[in-house]
């Protein structure tokens, strides 16, 4: 028999997001992963998303929330691919940084291939933001999910971020 083994201990819930359905992967109380297919082998449970991470998202797709507080817990990933993850929490929001930057950040140069491979094995996209990495040429580069929802994602955080500085002046 070929069944799909289920995980009892992971469950999903889905978030309605501008770019389609996100799949919020949870462990516990933990995100262990967000994807934009349906995951197999997992039970669906309703609110099993935190409501504080659910108003995160919400407030991150309206473009006035740039950070997100829900504990993670990675599932996955090799050493490498973890430290890269790590240095992703390092471009601030509305911002990008080239794959070459996330070498050197790492301490690893010469290992720009190779932080685009751990990058498009990152489970927790948007959260840990993969998509805010581009080409050093200036170029988009890839992105697990399409290019298209990378150019969605930095474009709401590039003009969220504008409206956020060029807000009105008070006190002049």
């Amino acid at each position: 028999m070929n069944k799909a083994i289920i995980k009892p201990h992971i469950i999903y819930d889905i978030f309605y997001s501008p770019l389609g359905p996100l799949f919020l992967i949870f462990s516990k109380d933990l995100l262990t992963g967000i994807s934009f297919k349906k995951p197999s082998g997992i039970f669906f449970k309703k609110g099993a998303a935190p409501e504080s991470f659910i108003k995160e998202l919400a407030s991150y797709f309206q473009g006035s929330n740039s950070n997100f507080s829900q504990g993670i817990n990675l599932l996955t990933g090799t050493e490498f691919e973890r430290k890269v993850w790590a240095a992703l929490n390092e471009i601030p929001f509305g911002e990008t940084r080239t794959y070459k930057w996330i070498a050197e950040k790492i301490g690893n140069p010469a290992a720009v291939r190779a932080v685009g491979r751990a990058l498009s094995k990152n489970p927790i996209p948007i959260v840990t933001p993969c998509h805010r990495v581009i080409e050093s040429d200036g170029s988009i580069g890839g992105y697990s999910s399409g290019v298209n929802i990378k150019k969605r994602l930095l474009e709401l955080e590039y003009y969220s971020k504008m409206t956020m500085n060029n807000g009105p002046k008070h006190g002049s």
